[in-house]
């Protein structure tokens, strides 16, 4: 038989959830919080595998069948036009990939070639300037190729081809008609376009590789596959949504790094909201102490009065879970069409996961019971004498023995960790290192910090709060007693500054990492094209020093830079140094060094490489020996490079310097970049190249021009991943503001007879109102001097561990804003409370406590 006393405790604590649902309300806001941030989530990832999967598939959504032979044998023109006659098909065209070199002045150039109608439904491409190409040995170029080649419509490239008989090569110009955009652009290759039967005669191929064919219902295309088998013998016919679907998978595969670091940042995100949700129960259990009082008093026994407590806690998990899942579906809704209006493409979910909503409510309620369960116990344990007393407030937690051995214990964890990472750090060039393995010790490191953090956050509160608030007393009586008041409960602001710390190191580490592989990043584009055009002589010598002058006065081109490289040995081995000045490759953008700086050299002064500073074991300041013909050259290492040097030097050294390691005066290299932006700068520069090196006094081919890769701008892939990611780590913040608002909500209702004894003895309603923002806004500021205090060095470490040759860089610029919009932040979030703590009349000093 069902207790009559179980009913009565839990249907007061219901009934108590619906007398005062305010309240509950600012509990349940952590929850919702996490709720929305679990189904934002599954949202985020529906979105970016709905996005991947149209930017990058190659099957457009028309094509109901895919034809290919089980021989892997091309599909002739018969064929095609078999397909084509088949009842039931309405269009087909067929698919061809190849490809060929491009000549020219340039070398080590490629263009990806690919049949493609150009129009109707089955066209991959869509023109964006000039014309699809109609007629023979007329091409258009993807946006990257003309970019790369410098191409615009009317412009005209070289393929070499090979000849009928294999034996050779042979030229042949084609026109570019005009560029279009792919719908697949995540290929990453320059390709050119055009139709298959114009394309199959300029390269000389028998047949399509594929056939796409487009049927008008889906129920023909089952009748139409088998005609086709029967039409075409060995051929292979597959559905287009099959194709489709492979082509889903493998886009949403390449992406799945990212979707996995979502997955990491939002246990994160949950572990904060579950930590806040705990700090509000103990408050609200708090503060009705002399109500459960009464019902121990009246027959309710610990067990059941903690049941009453977690069921309580559940059903405000539950409401928040489902209003949380609400407010994700209604964002995920809005964002496509808000992104499009900033010019990012980004494709719709689909239907509303109705598995993962359930899944997301009944987890919020889960995490609420883990929350409850500790406040509901101790609260459970009240005294039926407090019944008689005032109600009292949380105080200071109490910090056992235990809690600080195991705070002691998981920092010194953090440490071994850390410093066993540290200690095998991978050397330049180490290509056998396990990352993955490294960073997961540095996570786990970085878990055990902050599990270290937690249990001594109320023993590092009054320290580092004393040091923070200094200029706090000096503002007055509002600043002095907002500083009490957080330093007088220092388990409750251990409790809210340590969620704020979580978000704050999260946001802090990560920007620190990307700006630092940013840097690495911009650094490797940069060797990888130090310049738009490089010249040298094709048998190794010198070039003519007049060259560089009749290039200089081309308008065409800009920075124009001659210099000479000679052969040295090092420590008994080869290596290349040169004259180049370090400053003048690609305006000085993206060179950063790991030591020293890359000022203008002076005499007797080197800059290293980094495989080099480190098989000799130097860094900026100590001293380096080069020897040439038998002749030692004592230097002072200037700096060091994260990496390789550019054009393949190793040292870097003045003119005069080089000339004593016996280099000759002619030059051996010459770069150029486009005096103009884009693909009609670039072209003009490429005539202005070959014009000039095919004058008459220099026809004899013997000097190379090799146009480097294109000038690349910003990694549009690590930009996109850093702003998912700092976003993500922005709704943890958002957790740790939520719970300094109900933080500070919950004291101002535990404290209004502090507040009315101050209006007593004569603080105005605003001095009141100052000490409560002032108070939250120090739960902000401990927050992110705790959060940055463990993020920085996590972050070198990361940097370290992700790549060793990546200049450590901290965004200070960065770190100041989000720390200023920390403290603004929480002190926004106490305007409610403050407001209704400015109002408490004087006359609550002297009234009984509820």
């Amino acid at each position: 038989m069902r207790s009559p006393w179980r009913a009565t405790v839990l249907g007061s604590q219901m009934a108590e959830l619906l007398r005062r649902p305010g309240r509950f309300a600012a509990t349940g806001l952590s929850l919702l919080i996490a709720a929305f941030v679990v189904f934002g989530a599954v949202m985020a990832q529906q979105i970016v595998s709905a996005t991947v999967v149209d930017r990058f598939r190659g099957t457009p959504d028309a094509v109901s069948l895919v034809v290919t032979r089980n021989d892997a044998a091309d599909i002739g023109e018969a064929g095609l036009d078999a397909i084509r006659e088949t009842p039931g098909v309405t269009e087909a065209v067929g698919r061809f990939d190849g490809g060929a070199p491009v000549g020219g002045s340039a070398a080590d150039r490629y263009l990806a070639l690919a049949a493609d109608p150009g129009t109707g439904p089955l066209a991959r491409v869509r023109p964006v300037e000039g014309a699809y190409p109609s007629g023979p040995r007329r091409i258009a170029v993807d946006t990257r190729a003309a970019e790369a080649y410098g191409l615009v419509p009317g412009s005209s490239l070289t393929l070499l081809l090979p000849t009928p008989d294999g034996e050779s090569t042979r030229r042949v110009p084609v026109e570019i008609s005009g560029v279009v955009r792919s719908a697949a652009t995540g290929t990453g290759e320059p390709t050119g376009y055009a139709s298959g039967p114009d394309l199959l005669r300029l390269l000389g191929t028998p047949g399509y590789s594929r056939v796409d064919v487009r049927t008008e219902t889906p129920g023909a295309a089952t009748q139409a596959a088998e005609r086709i088998r029967r039409a075409v013998p060995g051929a292979v016919v597959r559905s287009g949504a099959e194709v489709r679907g492979e082509e889903s998978r493998a886009a949403v595969a390449d992406a799945s790094d990212t979707l996995e670091l979502a997955g990491v940042f939002l246990a994160v995100a949950v572990g904060a909201a579950v930590l806040v949700a705990t700090s509000t129960f103990r408050i609200v259990f708090a503060r009705r102490v002399r109500q459960l009082a009464l019902l121990r008093a009246v027959g309710a026994t610990s067990r059941r009065l903690a049941a009453a407590l977690v069921a309580e806690g559940a059903v405000v998990g539950l409401l928040a879970g489902a209003a949380g899942v609400l407010a994700a579906w209604g964002c995920a809704r809005l964002v496509p069409p808000v992104a499009g209006r900033f010019g990012h493409d980004l494709s719709a979910p689909a239907a509303l996961p109705l598995p993962q909503a359930a899944l997301t409510v009944l987890g919020t309620g889960l995490l609420a019971v883990l929350a409850v369960l500790a406040p509901s116990v101790a609260a459970s344990r009240v005294s039926p004498l407090q019944a008689l007393r005032t109600a009292t407030s949380e105080g200071s937690t109490v910090n056992g023995a235990g809690r600080t051995v195991l705070g002691v214990l998981c920092a010194a964890g953090a440490v071994l960790l850390a410093r066993q990472q540290y200690a095998s750090l991978p050397e330049p060039g180490d290509t056998a290192y396990d990352r993955f393995a490294a960073l997961t010790l540095v996570v786990v490191s970085g878990g055990l910090a902050f599990l270290a953090l937690i249990a001594l956050g109320p023993l590092l509160v009054r320290p580092v709060l004393s040091a923070l608030a200094v200029p706090l007393r000096r503002t007055g009586a509002a600043g002095r007693l907002a500083v009490a008041g957080v330093g007088g409960a220092p388990g409750r602001a251990a409790s809210v500054s340590v969620v704020v710390a979580l978000g704050v190191c999260l946001v802090g580490s990560t920007l620190t990492c990307l700006a630092s592989l940013d840097a690495y990043e911009r650094y490797r584009r940069t060797l990888e094209a130090p310049a738009d055009f490089h010249l040298y002589a094709g048998e190794g010598g010198t070039l003519d020093r007049t060259l560089v002058a009749d290039l200089a006065a081309r308008p065409e081109l800009a920075d124009v830079t001659a210099f000479r490289t000679a052969e040295v040995a090092d420590d008994g081995r080869s290596a290349t140094v040169t004259d180049l000045d370090l400053t003048t490759v690609r305006s000085g953008t993206g060179l950063t060094a790991r030591t020293g700086a890359l000022g203008r050299l002076g005499p007797a002064e080197v800059v290293v490489d980094a495989e080099h500073a480190h098989r000799l074991g130097v860094a900026a300041g100590d001293r380096v020996t080069l020897t040439s013909a038998g002749r030692p050259v004592r230097l002072t290492v200037a700096a060091t490079l994260p990496g390789a040097g550019p054009h393949g030097a190793n040292f870097f050294v003045t003119p005069a310097d080089l000339t004593r390691l016996g280099a000759g005066p002619a030059p051996t290299l010459i770069t150029a970049d486009a005096a103009g932006d884009g693909a009609e700068g670039r072209a003009r520069a490429h005539r202005a190249v070959t014009e000039t090196l095919t004058g008459p006094e220099r026809g004899d081919g013997r000097v190379v021009a090799e146009d480097a890769a294109t000038r690349t701008g910003p990694d549009d892939d690590l930009r996109t991943m850093a702003t998912t990611v700092v976003l993500l780590l922005c709704l943890t913040v958002l957790v740790a503001v939520a719970g300094v608002a109900t933080t500070a909500s919950l004291t101002v209702v535990e404290r209004r007879r502090e507040f009315g004894l101050l209006r007593a003895l004569g603080l105005g309603g605003a001095a009141v109102h100052r000490m409560v923002t002032l108070e939250c806004a120090l739960h902000g500021v401990l927050g992110g001097v705790l959060g940055l205090a463990l993020g920085l060095p996590y972050a070198w470490l990361g940097v370290r561990a992700a790549e060793v040759s990546a200049p450590f860089t901290v965004p200070s610029g960065q770190l100041a804003t989000v720390l200023a919009a920390l403290v603004l932040v929480t002190a926004a979030a106490g305007t409610i409370p403050a407001l209704r703590a400015s109002r408490t009349p004087p006359t609550v000093a002297v009234a009984r406590g509820d």
